[in-house]
């Protein structure tokens, strides 16, 4: 995928496009060399050239990997094949994140469901250890049929979470005015298959069935074009403006007047929930950012 949605004029966006191509700090590696598998391995495999990479889930057990490596700011991008069939109460989760009590986090979670039925694409941002930022999708395409490109994008600016190129979703940086912001812990990559059928599909209602296992969630092409975390001293590194940062260029300050369009299509014909939408949730005391614009 292309670094498209931020744009400003050809040129601008030709330099930037440079940029990630020459930058010392963007790692672009294969799921062997980038990754390591937490739990389930016994039953999750990559391919031989390490590019493929294959979680299941069964009876015993799920599966999950993670990022050697943590990282602030820039673009992780992921091609996923969903669980196909009835994946009622199976959850796919592919998100940043880092660790203690207090972490940072940036999530695409995909709720399966029973067959004939739309997957949940449910989106979400902790900080400091707190959430309750949850927006969700149903995708416009079966997610299970073919690849579609997942994609964070966050720097100093805002996060955008992207499908296929098309953003679904902005969160930006109103930290001045006392909204959290994921900007002074680095992250690594993750990414589970596990059952979650108390609570995934309808509320726990659908529960999964086992005889249809080992439920398969297959990726290509992880890529991780982003600042490298090295501790603390990242966080003014990576935020700050220099060429070699090419995520902070004005060129991914701002969406572009397209990628607004489809954002809005987006929205306007497949949100499904909007926490800023929930006001008995929050009992009328809204989160700050909720009046604030995003794009």
């Amino acid at each position: 995928m292309k670094m498209a949605g931020f744009s400003h004029p050809l040129l601008v966006a030709l330099s930037v496009f440079a940029l990630v191509a020459f930058n010392p700090s963007s790692v672009d590696a294969k799921f062997a060399k980038s990754t390591y598998f937490t739990w389930g391995a016994h039953h999750a495999s990559m391919s031989s050239n390490g590019e493929d990479l294959q979680l299941a889930l069964d009876k015993t057990s799920g599966s999950a990997i993670q990022s050697k490596r943590a990282f602030l700011f820039g673009s992780i991008e992921m091609l996923i094949k969903l669980v196909p069939g009835n994946s009622a109460g199976t959850v796919t989760a592919y998100y940043v994140s880092s660790t203690g009590d207090r972490h940072d986090e940036i999530d695409f979670e995909f709720l399966g469901n029973v067959s004939g039925q739309p997957y949940i694409i449910h989106t979400n941002v902790y900080v400091q250890g707190n959430g309750s930022r949850e927006q969700q999708f149903y995708p416009w395409f079966d997610p299970t049929a073919d690849y579609h490109n997942y994609t964070i994008h966050w720097n100093p600016t805002a996060i955008v979470w992207y499908v296929d190129s098309i953003p679904i979703r902005v969160y930006r940086n109103y930290e001045s005015q006392g909204v959290p912001y994921p900007n002074k812990q680095g992250m690594k990559v993750y990414s589970s298959l596990w059952n979650a059928d108390n609570w995934a599909t309808r509320g726990g209602l659908e529960k999964i069935d086992w005889n249809s296992a080992p439920f398969i969630a297959r990726y290509r092409n992880f890529r991780a074009r982003a600042c490298k975390w090295n501790g603390p001293p990242s966080i003014t590194e990576c935020a700050v403006s220099t060429p070699g940062n090419w995520w902070t260029s004005p060129a991914y300050k701002q969406l572009s007047f397209a990628k607004q369009g489809q954002m809005k299509w987006v929205r306007d014909n497949h949100m499904i929930y909007d926490y800023c939408k929930d006001s008995k949730r929050f009992n009328g005391n809204m989160p700050p950012e909720c009046f604030k614009p995003q794009f």
